[in-house]
């Protein structure tokens, strides 16, 4: 018989609020996280990527649909789901007058783990996130780095089979998010399914076998990164003038919208027999460009197609859009 998916969420909406203050965080959410796999949820803030942890972590309940996290339903078999979880949210829960090795045994304990299979599993972790050094000093002396994995530790005392990182490398300096990009690809390849959110879209990039785009509160896109970026289209030539007037009249003469700053990104399919058209139509224009670049398409691309984020930005400004970044 096949196992069912990790997490399944079929038809699934969230409202904060009443009457002419609601807000609908989620609407119509379907989601799968497949047995053994790394998905990535991405989106603009207040797009619903915390709540939807905060649904598949049994700390919230749908307003209406049907959610299932290793194979148990959030709502009717909520301590059979945490069981099964691990959970490593945006601020890290530590008790910083304990040391790494306290703060790790507690939480076996209070996974029901006897004493000695807690110590034991948290001399495991220690020694296997590089933290066997500082496993006795206070976590209140730790390097922010020190402190996520530890964090990350924490997540795993259960050997959850699904487990939830919620932007776990933020505020992290490049060496120590690769560091932590390790651990979590390590974490993955000994068994858990993992959801993870994040503002990375390298992070993304780097760790996940598919992604799915949340905007306000929907599913806009899902896929692999590179069907995504396919969906947005082929390669760009960039094409950098000293001034935004010299960009706009070659926007014209190759009959492109007319760019926002300095730098026009024309669409070509990559071959170099196109580029020189492109680059000869540009020099026919008598505006030569400071720097010129033909790129793929990246995620941010598709961030910036398919979530509408010049709107998202519109709507802070206004400040519409903070009630929902509140609660999502």
């Amino acid at each position: 018989m096949t196992r069912p998916p990790a997490v399944e969420v079929r038809g699934v909406s969230v409202t904060r609020g009443h009457g002419r203050t609601a807000v609908t965080v989620l609407r119509d959410l379907d989601l799968d996280l497949r047995r053994g796999e790394v998905l990535a949820l991405l989106g603009p803030n207040g797009a619903g990527k915390t709540t939807t942890v905060r649904l598949l972590t049994t700390q919230l309940a749908p307003d209406r649909g049907r959610v299932r996290v290793a194979g148990y339903d959030v709502a009717t078999d909520a301590p059979r789901v945490r069981e099964r979880i691990g959970l490593a949210g945006q601020q890290v829960a530590l008790d910083e007058r304990q040391t790494g090795r306290e703060n790790l045994t507690m939480l076996g304990r209070l996974a029901g783990l006897p004493r000695r299979a807690a110590r034991e599993r948290a001399a495991e972790l220690l020694a296997g996130f590089d933290l066997g050094t500082a496993a006795d000093r206070r976590v209140g002396t730790y390097s922010g780095g020190m402190r996520r994995r530890l964090d990350l530790a924490g997540a795993l005392v259960v050997r959850p089979e699904v487990l939830f990182l919620d932007e776990p490398t933020t505020g992290l300096d490049p060496r120590s998010r690769i560091a932590l990009w390790d651990v979590i690809r390590r974490v993955v390849a000994e068994g858990s399914s993992l959801l993870l959110t994040t503002q990375y879209l390298e992070e993304a990039d780097q760790l996940a076998d598919r992604i799915a785009l949340l905007d306000g509160g929907r599913l806009v896109a899902e896929g692999t990164a590179a069907d995504l970026k396919a969906r947005v289209g082929g390669a760009r030539l960039d094409l950098t003038f000293a001034d935004r007037a010299s960009a706009a009249a070659v926007a014209v003469a190759l009959d492109v919208p007319a760019p926002d700053a300095a730098t026009l990104s024309v669409a070509t399919d990559g071959a170099l027999t196109h580029v020189r058209s492109l680059l000869g139509a540009v020099e026919a224009t008598g505006r030569t460009p400071e720097h010129w670049a033909v790129r793929e398409p990246t995620l941010d691309d598709v961030f910036l197609t398919l979530t509408g984020a010049h709107a998202e930005t519109a709507r802070a400004d206004d400040g519409a859009g903070s009630v929902v970044e509140e609660v999502a």
